[in-house]
């Protein structure tokens, strides 16, 4: 681990240590996060850290010894308190999924560094480039789930929001003189309304989306569905991640061969050593019962109206081009939900562009009449 300059966190573990965060938190404009999960590790996921900086302080808050932590999303939910993140969609769905927080008024580094037209948005590049420091990224494999943590760990973990607030400040006048700070702020808004759902429940249904890409006929299906819950019933057990028992890959090819034997099992890449030793016999089991089995009917395919998918692929096509023109990444130009919510509103004014999640003023002002006139082929139901 390279030393950084600074001393250590605090490390929250005591319900007595969060109040006294709470005090200083509750009295900052604005505050720097992150998360570490266990998720490379556990059949469940959860987080197991969560790394805070104010100007003064850096403190780790652990979760799995705190279990109350909700007064930390009375902040996080205040809009009078700044939020910084780096690439901070993965954590609002992790706060939003374990704990049901919401968070306000967020500045996103990676995002502002994206709006600025960078092309080298990783934390690494950026607080090499500002502050001519670097984190050790074997890292980044850690099992945060781990108690107690290495001390090597933990500093890595501080690193990712210590220099937060100073790069936010870096952005903030980058933004402010090339006059992009309305539009950042509709980005940062983009990412408040992640639309990502982790699933708190296994979904007995989700080897249709793994099949279907691949074409498999209906027995290969019936396959692929038992050896798909057998995987999850493994992973439950042993609790690992479904990925370390059967990659989604080697499922394809379990229902593609359906292996006979413990030999042509083997030859399947995909499946751990100690999975294969362990659970060989079951595997072949749950290949023997989907070929006797019949496949149940899928599920309803949520698939768009053929006029709404035109839609949208004729603003995917302007918002690619604009990007270009723009020289930044075309999720900065509009959110891909965006571009569904218009393909299928089908605005007709600006009044009714402008009631679109997604669209704020400067957006408004900016994209407004092409967006319009991209869609004028398409009223009254006219390509």
């Amino acid at each position: 681990m390279i030393t950084p300059p600074f001393d250590p966190a605090v490390y929250v573990d005591t319900p007595e240590k969060l109040q006294q965060m709470m005090e200083r938190l509750s009295r900052q404009p604005l505050i720097a996060l992150d998360t570490e999960s266990n998720s490379l590790y556990a059949y469940r996921g959860q987080i197991c850290l969560i790394q805070i900086t104010i100007r003064e302080q850096d403190y780790i808050l652990d979760p799995l010894v705190v279990r109350d932590i909700s007064p930390l999303g009375q902040v996080l939910k205040n809009p009078r308190i700044e939020k910084v993140f780096h690439a901070a969609e993965y954590d609002l769905v992790l706060l939003k999924r374990d704990f049901g927080f919401e968070v306000n008024n967020l500045f996103d580094t990676m995002m502002a560094a994206r709006v600025c037209g960078q092309e080298s948005v990783g934390l690494n590049t950026l607080l090499k480039k500002h502050f001519d420091v670097r984190s050790d990224k074997r890292h980044q494999l850690d099992d945060w789930g781990v108690r107690p943590l290495p001390h090597d760990s933990l500093m890595y973990a501080q690193m990712d929001t210590h220099y937060l607030l100073d790069l936010r400040d870096i952005q903030f006048k980058m933004l402010k003189k090339a006059g992009q700070l309305e539009e950042a702020d509709e980005v940062f808004a983009d990412v408040t309304r992640v639309s990502v759902v982790i699933p708190k429940h296994f979904d007995p249904n989700g080897y249709w989306d793994i099949g279907y890409p691949h074409h498999l006929t209906r027995k290969q299906m019936a396959v692929l569905r038992e050896v798909y819950l057998l995987r999850d019933k493994i992973a439950r057990e042993i609790d690992i991640p479904t990925f370390k028992v059967i990659h989604n890959k080697a499922l394809v090819s379990i229902a593609k061969r359906m292996p006979q034997s413990k030999t042509q099992l083997r030859r399947i890449d995909g499946i751990g050593s100690e999975i294969y030793h362990a659970y060989a016999n079951a595997i072949l089991n749950a290949i023997k019962q989907g070929q006797s089995n019949r496949l149940p009917k899928p599920p309803p395919r949520n698939t768009p109206d053929p006029i709404v998918a035109d839609r949208y692929v004729a603003l995917h096509a302007w918002r690619k081009e604009r990007a270009i023109q723009r020289g930044v990444e075309s999720n900065i130009v509009l959110a891909k939900d965006t571009l569904w919510q218009i393909a299928y509103v089908l605005p007709d004014s600006l009044d009714t562009l402008e009631l679109i999640d997604g669209i704020g003023t400067w957006r408004l002002e900016q994209y407004g009449s092409e967006i319009l006139d991209v869609l004028a082929t398409f009223q009254n139901g006219k390509l």
